[in-house]
Parts: structure tokens; sequence; C-alpha cells
């Protein structure tokens, strides 16, 4: 049995591109590698930057608001 041999990441990402590029054209691989930019928010942290920015006694009042409809 043959040991596996991995190419570089240059050359992946390299030839990753020319497959994109050659199957989707120079726009829709821009916006492809774009998308691939954006990091995508932890759901718990996104939780707790929403607790951090509220105010309790606001949110507090607006529960019990719609509590009494």
């Amino acid at each position: 049995m043959k040991a596996a041999r991995y190419l570089s990441e240059r050359t992946v990402a390299a030839r990753g591109i020319k497959a994109l590029h050659r199957e989707l054209g120079p726009v829709e691989t821009q916006r492809f590698l774009s998308m691939a930019n954006h990091k995508r928010e932890d759901g718990v942290e996104h939780h707790r930057k929403w607790q951090d920015s509220l105010d309790a006694e606001d949110f507090i009042g607006q529960l019990m608001l719609e509590y009494k409809k």
C-alpha cells in the first residue's frame, strides 16, 4: 500500500479557483470566493451579544405588554 501524498494548499487553491472560473465564469467565481470569506457568527456568541445589548427593565416591560394582550 502506498502512502497518501497530498497536494500543497497553494496547489489545491490554484486548481480550485481555475475549476470555479472554468465552470462559473469570473463574476460568479468572485461571488463564490467572497461568500466563503464571511465568517458565520456562533449562535451562542450572537445570543450573548443580544443579551448584553438589552435593557432589563425595558425588556420586561415589553414582555408584560405582550402578556396583557
